[in-house]
């Protein structure tokens, strides 16, 4: 007879991670979800005014082994010598630290042309972004990691 009692309680615990996969993202991870999603697309662009609204005036980059401050990843980003034919986000994931500060990790994908070769390039990438007092959000820093192939 108590086994009968906890079947309700199942129930309701069988349903919980769906709830919770159903569940939509707050407007902070929407707003950077889709500032992201507007870096992918800038990179094909080579959107020069995105960049510049979208990093920080002190922004810092980390690739492998290098590091770039905000005017060398803006000349990279517009004027480098690789041509992006394509760039979209996988698996992305909003980590808000408080009110003003977020980190989002993900996979950019990256496709295109460097000397003539073809590439395709995946990036696990480690973004922190911070609201300014206008409301806007900036990326402050940014770390890529490019995946080895499969």
């Amino acid at each position: 007879m108590r086994v009968l009692a906890f079947i309700p309680l199942l129930v309701a615990l069988a349903d919980l991670p769906a709830q919770r996969s159903t569940s939509q993202p707050s407007p902070v991870a929407q707003q950077l979800i889709r500032n992201e999603d507007g870096w992918a697309a800038a990179l094909v662009k080579r959107d020069a005014s995105y960049f510049q609204r979208m990093l920080g005036a002190k922004f810092v980059y980390t690739e492998d082994a290098k590091v770039m401050t905000r005017e060398q990843v803006l000349h990279d980003m517009t004027a480098g010598s690789d041509t992006v034919t394509a760039a979209h986000n996988e698996g992305m994931v909003v980590h808000e630290a408080g009110p003003v500060t977020a980190v989002v990790t993900g996979i950019l994908v990256v496709e295109g042309r460097s000397s003539g070769t073809r590439f395709v390039h995946r990036y696990r990438f480690t973004d922190t972004w911070v609201k300014q007092d206008s409301g806007q959000w900036q990326i402050v820093a940014a770390q890529d990691y490019l995946m080895p192939r499969k």
